[in-house]
């Protein structure tokens, strides 16, 4: 089992990109509003603008989503990887986004069973 991180520089390819990690057999994705810092070094220095109409499902208040889900083998981790690049581009180029991922020695809480590193 692995961990799959994504931080998506572009909040607009998010539904792309979550409809390609499904076609690449994720089954569950959890996102999350996030900001580097940088970004939230230079937000101190302009002034904050909103409309209410700019907010809605979905909306990126915060510049990025990430993207974590928990995924099978290794396998499933080059899936996702080169389903995230086919849609935000190559992620060597800035404002792309960054993809990680880490082998996880115990998983609890998915409905198939406990999954741990002994057990393969």
């Amino acid at each position: 089992m692995y961990m799959v991180m994504c931080v998506l520089d572009n909040c607009d390819l998010l539904d792309a990109l979550l409809d390609a990690w499904e076609a690449a057999g994720v089954s569950g994705v959890t996102i999350f509003e996030s900001t580097g810092v940088q970004r939230r070094r230079a937000k101190r220095k302009r002034i904050p603008v909103r409309f209410p109409f700019e907010q809605g499902p979905f909306h990126c208040l915060e510049d990025h989503y990430t993207l974590l889900s928990v995924v099978e083998s290794a396998d499933l981790v080059d899936k996702c990887a080169k389903a995230t690049e086919k849609i935000v581009g190559d992620l060597t180029n800035p404002n792309t986004g960054i993809f990680a991922a880490w082998p996880l020695t115990i998983v609890y809480g998915l409905p198939k069973k406990r999954y741990s590193a002994q057990e393969g």
